[in-house]
């Protein structure tokens, strides 16, 4: 796979949950009931307590939901994850090692590791950036050496390696405060819908084969346990800078994921980088480095998004968030700590972390915000930002009616003529028809002009033309979102070539510029077989709650 070449990405049987779908507020009847179920079986299993009137649930829904997507709303399979997440998370004290860890020691990890720039995607998910290239041999090290003596008041299954341990310190930030932060800011499409994901701009340029090599256990560690307990934190992965040799990088890293997360990464030339992160983020949040406008060098704190500095009070003469861990907690009317308005939020973030071994617990700001004009809660789901996300109400209960501007003719033509055309109330706001969905966000399989045409020719100044304008695209799946990112549905009579895993596998061509697994290898993977007394198991869940087969 040349770096010159054009972006790739792979083929998965799940591109139907891109966000916002099987999020939130945008189930299908399948879902809503396999979601019902699942909670069930975690409530009788012993390891979900729902809320009560005085009492916030032990887990929200968004945290269960991530899950259930995860397992493709299998309801076993997702039972058997989130059992092994709860028993490892307890066995390792996450929570003690996430409020009592080190703050140099946390620091010296952030380093390493992902990094949030403060700044979100357009649909506003977080945007992180990582430069592997610094985890050279001897940085990794002296790395492990400082993290054998990590400084924490948790205990530890023995089995878990502390550097591993340190890296879930900063997973626990990414769903703790980054996450909540960005769910609280309501100047998004979907705004009752919580953020439960992030992308990641992996930058692998100046890395060398041997660098690849020696970070290969560590990498692969770290992938295995985050996949298995931090599911569905993962939107998109940009890897740019591919040295001409990745494709034997590749061959490697592929088998580290599920096929869920692996069609979640793009392989960008340098051709490709910049109209391609285009299409998802707007060039104010894009560093310079990769061609955007923001000042953000890897290292630096995240620098904050400008919409949140009108929602952020700050505690005392702060301006700005400190170093270590932190996280929110909700506020009720009285300012003490209570459940998640059904209009709004009101959020308070506490630091915590150790410094010179006593520990920190200070107030650091406090954030409000309003949902938009119409989009008040109905019949929906509400949770509360304990340790994780908030929740939003089902699909049904948001307001999604086209009307038309008064006086406005059929023809599109004749309304443009007139300087009127179609609005839409989405989230209680008006809409232009012209303007693009969200979710029709795609890389350039085929360069930017293969883009434009996924994208119902969506221009990079935001704009939409032609006869896809709307995102509707003919094809097998439930959602216009799979329709558009499978590369397999024909876009003006042609198909995106996208390899099947069981050919390459069989071949062994690790310089085939298309990679990664197919859709029969994920179907596989959920068979029947697989799942022995599964069936008995849904079958009651749905009976005792009066769902049909």
């Amino acid at each position: 796979m040349s770096s010159d070449g054009p972006a790739h990405r792979v083929q998965s049987a799940v591109v139907e949950y891109g966000y916002p779908q099987g999020h939130l507020g945008h189930l299908s009847s399948d879902e809503e009931a396999a979601f019902k179920n699942f909670k069930i079986v975690c409530e009788e299993k012993g390891y979900y307590k729902p809320g009560t009137g005085d009492e916030p649930g032990t887990h929200d829904d968004a945290t269960l939901l991530r899950f259930l997507r995860a397992r493709r709303f299998i309801v076993p399979d997702a039972l058997n994850q989130f059992t092994d997440t709860e028993d490892w998370r307890k066995a390792n004290q996450l929570d003690q090692l996430y409020e009592t860890i080190d703050i140099e020691h946390y620091e010296e990890t952030r380093h390493l590791y992902p990094q949030w720039t403060g700044r979100r995607d357009r649909r506003g998910i977080p945007v992180y950036v990582f430069e592997v290239k610094h985890l050279n041999s001897k940085t990794m090290a002296a790395y492990e050496k400082s993290a054998k003596e990590t400084n924490s008041k948790a205990q530890t299954d023995g089995q878990t390696s502390p550097k591993l341990l340190r890296l879930f310190a900063l997973y626990e930030n990414l769903i703790r405060f980054v996450m909540p932060l960005c769910t609280a800011l309501v100047d998004r499409d979907h705004p009752r819908t919580p953020i439960t994901q992030s992308n990641n701009i992996v930058d692998i340029s100046g890395v060398g084969l041997k660098q690849f090599w020696n970070l290969r256990t560590h990498m692969q560690d770290a992938s295995t346990l985050a996949t298995a307990h931090y599911p569905e934190t993962l939107d998109r992965i940009f890897i740019i800078g591919a040295p001409a040799f990745f494709p034997t990088v590749w061959g490697w890293i592929k088998r580290w994921f599920d096929p869920i997360t692996t069609s979640k990464i793009f392989i960008l030339s340098h051709h490709d980088l910049l109209p391609t992160l285009e299409s998802f983020i707007e060039p104010a949040n894009i560093p310079k480095k990769y061609g955007g406008q923001l000042d953000y060098t890897f290292g630096d704190k995240p620098v904050v998004d400008p919409a949140m500095e009108h929602f952020i009070k700050w505690e005392g003469d702060r301006k700005e968030f400190p170093r270590g861990p932190m996280y929110w907690v909700n506020l009720d009317e009285e300012g003490e700590k209570g459940e998640a308005g059904k209009t709004g939020f009101d959020m308070e973030a506490l630091a915590v972390g150790a410094e010179g071994g006593k520990e920190r617990r200070e107030k650091i700001c406090r954030i409000e915000t309003k949902f938009p004009e119409m989009a008040v809660e109905m019949n929906g789901h509400v949770g509360v930002v304990k340790k994780e996300q908030l929740t939003a109400p089902t699909e049904t209960d948001l307001p999604s009616t086209l009307l038309q501007v008064p006086g406005q003719q059929q023809s599109k033509e004749q309304g443009k003529a007139e300087g009127e055309e179609t609005v839409a109330i989405q989230e209680g706001k008006l809409i232009p028809a012209s303007r693009p969905e969200p979710i029709s966000f795609v890389t350039a399989s085929e360069g930017i002009d293969t883009l434009n045409e996924k994208t119902g020719n969506l221009a990079l100044n935001g704009e939409a033309k032609g006869p896809k304008a709307n995102g509707n695209i003919n094809g097998p799946h439930q959602t216009a979102t799979a329709n558009l990112l499978d590369p397999s549905v024909p876009v003006n009579g042609k198909t995106l070539e996208t390899e099947n895993a069981h050919q390459h596998h069989a071949a062994g061509d690790v310089t085939d510029p298309a990679v990664g697994g197919g859709v029969e290898e994920a179907d596989k993977a959920h068979s029947s077989e697989n799942h022995d007394g599964g069936e008995g198991l849904v079958e009651k869940v749905k009976e005792k709650i009066g769902v049909s087969a």
